[in-house]
This record gives C-alpha cells, structure tokens and sequence, in this order.
C-alpha cells in the first residue's frame, strides 16, 4: 500500500510541474507580441490528440489496478486469524475481543496478523480511520461495516474519526498498539485471567476520565468547555436549564452519567451521550471519587 501511495504521489507532482511548465513556456512563446499579430487558426492535431488521450489512459488504468489490489485486501472476508468489534460513540472508541476483554480508546493487535474489524455506531456517523494503515471505514449506527488487514510493524498508531460527529469530533482519537507476539501474548493471557476470575479491572478515575473521552468535553481545571469542568463541582449548588436548581452530589453525579438529558446544566446543551450499560457500578463509582478529589 505504501509503494502505491508514493508512486502515486511522485506521478501526481511529477505531471503537476510538466503541465504547469508546459503552459508558461508556450503561453510566452505564442503571446500576441504586438498588435499586428495574427493569432493561428489550428484547427487540430490527430498525432497530439492521440498521445494526450491514450497517456493519460494509460496512466489512470494503470493507478487503479496498483490502488486495486490492496484495497481487495481490505474487503476480503476469510483468512483473517482475529476478530475485533469496534463501537464509536460521542467521543469514544470500544473494542471487545474474542476473548471478552473490552478496551476504550486502545485497541491491541498482534503484528503480522491478519484482523478483521467489525464496526457500527452508537450515535451518529463516525469514520474509523488510521492514516498509518491507510485505513478508513464509516462507522454507521444500525448496521456494520468490515475491513481487514495486516499489521506488519510494531509501535502505536493514531486512530481518528474522520467524520464530524459534534463538537468534541476533534478529540475523538485512539491509539493502535501493534504489538510482537511475545507482548501480545502476555496482554492476552492478562484478559484471559481477569475474566475467568469474573472480576472488574479497578481503574482510577482519572484513567476513566481519559478512556471514556469525558475529557473531551469536561476539564478537570476550571476552563469551560462542551460541559461544565469538574473541577469543584461536586457539593456546588447547580443552576438547572428548567429553572430549578440542585446540589451535585453522589446522586446527581451518578444520574447525569447514566441520564444525563434529563437534568441539563444551564448554559450548556444536551449533547453529552448516556453512559448506561458501558459502565459499571464500580466504574462511576470510581469518577465520582474523582470528582470528588477535583477541589
């Protein structure tokens, strides 16, 4: 895919300057000089006709079958060893395995494995999509969208969404980790444990915060953003956008996780998505002490 893109990118400068070169060298040679001047009348050229059409043919048939290929590779829907889903939601990123480990805004894979991603939305439209990989699928709610391919580097890798999906679209990012095998296994066998055990990793707040993408629109400094900053926000008195006002204790905070369009902050709009059913009691639990901390 890579010797695609380059070859396909020196061709595409290489043909800008020729032609941007070809038209400023004739378009001084053959200016009209003084006023006497008579401008040709060329009627055509079947030798130059032919050329700049079949050139041009040949190259665009050419770019295709080079784009072809790799692009099968995306679409086909056997020999891949791993399945991932992928849910977007505003502004987050799940990932469930085969082994039933879920991450949030991480997503692991194996180097020189063949994965395929199985992707939907929650919400909106979303488009996953890693530059890296040249890999880019919508993320569309109802329905599923798949591509595959195969790793073949190691290191951490940027994943985007790359359509808008809001105001916090901008921070909706992942990161991709490619592991070697040696890595992966110990990752995997780390999620094999933990969920034969039936137990609930135990994340701080703060990694939540970060995980879940509540950073994207709540800061935890003061600075006001999509919604309201967490900092001293727990046991403050809150002005509501009905009229009535409340005090943001354990409660509240729980309720706006789990409901948060039916107690809206005044000032701010009901964008924030519900978090019901991907978090854990234990989890909010762990944000409301966070909050807490954020004095």
């Amino acid at each position: 895919m890579d010797s695609a893109l380059v070859f396909i990118s020196y061709l595409s400068i290489f043909c800008t300057l020729a032609i941007g070169l070809v038209l400023i060298y004739f378009s001084f040679k053959y200016k009209r000089k003084t006023s006497n001047d008579i401008t040709p009348n060329y009627r055509h050229n079947t030798f130059l006709e032919t050329v700049w059409t079949i050139i041009p043919t040949v190259l665009v048939f050419l770019i295709f079958f080079i784009a072809l290929f790799p692009y099968l590779e995306t679409e086909r829907t056997e020999g891949y060893l791993r399945e991932v889903n992928v849910k977007a939601q505003k502004w987050t990123w799940t990932f469930k395995y085969t082994n039933g480990k879920e991450t949030f805004n991480e997503l692991y894979l194996k180097v020189n494995e063949p994965v395929r991603i199985v992707i939907t939305a929650d919400d909106v439209l979303h488009s996953f999509f890693v530059p890296a990989f040249r890999i880019k699928k919508d993320a569309v709610p109802n329905m599923y969208t798949f591509t595959t391919f195969t790793p073949t580097k190691t290191g951490d890798y940027v994943l985007y969404c790359a359509e808008y999906c809001g105001l916090a679209h901008s921070d909706m990012k992942g990161i991709v980790h490619v592991l070697n095998e040696q890595d992966f296994i110990a990752w995997e066998s780390a999620s094999d444990k933990l969920n034969k055990e039936g137990k609930i990793a135990t994340e701080s707040g703060n990694s939540l915060y970060l995980e879940r993408g509540c950073n994207a629109c709540h800061s935890v400094d003061g600075k006001d953003g999509a919604g309201p900053t967490w900092k001293g926000l727990y046991g403050q008195d809150r002005d509501l956008a009905d009229g009535s006002s409340l005090n943001a204790d354990e409660n509240y905070r729980k309720e706006s996780i789990l409901y948060p369009k039916e107690k809206i902050a005044k000032g701010y709009g009901p964008i924030m998505p519900s978090y019901k059913g991907l978090l854990s009691n234990e989890e909010i639990t762990e944000i409301i002490n966070y909050i807490k901390e954020l004095k």
